[in-house]
């Protein structure tokens, strides 16, 4: 990045936030993390940033209402006047059982990860361009990025991650002459779910060639590596231990 202190929007970094913003703070970066409902995890981040002399702004937005996500871009313009680094992380992760996946489900997945993603996405591209070009990280899944699905019950998250994955390359070849590189992160085991038991995480551990699970920090490097980064694009990385290999 040329940005001496770029300023990065961050949607739905939930859990992993704090650890994506000591990674950004340390490029001196400003960053803007949203909230949907609650925003305790984006005040986390934000505590985090400032504690280490980093600039951070929690704002509340909803990426599956267009006139929502406008405002929020149209915010960081007037607050900043550039926006270098868009991080697409909302998402949802429901299991519904084929026979119980309602077309109201199945919107409701899609309308979060994939068109969610495709809002801020375009409604940031603008600002992106006249900052001088930039970066767009999607967030797609291990599963997803592997090109078959593993488990059942997750059907309309599969085919919304996927379709991330496809928004991601298309985009890249898109914006290549704007400087704008597009690129994806899959992750696999990174934190387990709150409510999995220690025998569970064992069995994911144990499924996992590299033998554990990858903490936040594995995916904040990720990003890190992605932002600086000059010469790929459309790309997306598995950060999964190996597991797509076995």
């Amino acid at each position: 990045m040329t940005a001496m202190s770029p300023v990065v929007l961050l949607t739905g970094a939930r859990r992993m936030g704090p650890a994506i913003g000591e990674r950004l703070v340390a490029r001196g970066a400003t960053i803007v993390a949203t909230y949907r409902g609650s925003r305790t995890d984006a005040d986390r981040l934000v505590a985090t940033v400032t504690a280490r002399g980093g600039r951070a702004l929690a704002v509340q937005a909803d990426v599956t209402d267009a006139a929502s996500v406008e405002a929020l871009i149209a915010q960081i313009d007037e607050t900043y006047g550039r926006l270098d680094v868009v991080i697409n992380m909302a998402s949802t992760y429901d299991a519904v059982a084929l026979d119980d996946l309602t077309e109201a489900a199945w919107h409701r997945q899609l309308d979060v990860d994939l068109h969610g993603t495709f809002r801020v996405c375009r409604a940031a591209i603008p600002l992106l361009r006249r900052s001088g070009g930039g970066r767009i990280i999607n967030f797609t899944d291990w599963v997803a990025a592997s090109s078959r699905p593993r488990y059942e019950r997750y059907v309309a998250y599969y085919v919304a991650k996927a379709g991330v994955k496809a928004l991601t390359e298309a985009l890249a070849l898109e914006l290549a002459r704007d400087g704008i590189l597009v690129n994806a992160v899959a992750p696999g085991p990174i934190l387990p779910p709150p409510d999995t038991s220690a025998e569970e995480q064992q069995a994911v551990a144990e499924s996992t060639p590299l033998g554990r699970w990858g903490g936040p920090d594995a995916i904040a490097s990720t990003i890190d590596a992605l932002i600086e980064t000059d010469f790929i694009t459309g790309e997306t990385i598995r950060v999964d231990g190996g597991r797509h290999v076995r």
